[in-house]
């Protein structure tokens, strides 16, 4: 018995198959159990919510990612340039909007918007 799964957790997408147990977003290529997620549903809020990109595309933790515009860096004089490469970035629960922590050679640790940034 197939079950009606209406939408995609991760993008909202209404174009999902089921593979198996699986249910799979042609979109983001997000895979799901709804089996598992019924059992613990609060367990990644961040995720279901789903921080996006300056593109719409969406994020996840470890992800590298290009700055899309110079930047002023808080409490200093310097700029981050637009273009300035971000590996291995974290997603956080951050104040005024600040969801990604990162290190940045040449700045150390610091938070960014994810709507400045675009996946590389």
């Amino acid at each position: 018995m197939m079950e009606t799964q209406s939408n995609c957790p991760e993008c909202g997408s209404e174009h999902v198959y089921q593979d198996g147990e699986l249910w799979i977003c042609p979109e983001c290529a997000h895979e799901w159990n709804p089996g598992t997620a019924a059992l613990d549903p609060g367990a990644d809020a961040a995720r279901t919510v789903g921080i996006r990109d300056a593109n719409g595309n969406p994020l996840a933790d470890g992800d590298t990612v290009t700055v899309v515009k110079d930047l002023k860096v808080k409490g200093s004089s310097s700029v981050l340039k637009g273009g300035t490469k971000v590996k291995n970035i974290r997603l956080v629960d951050g104040a005024d909007g600040h969801d990604i922590a990162c290190k940045i050679d040449g700045f150390g640790a610091m938070n960014l918007k994810s709507e400045f940034v675009k996946k590389a």
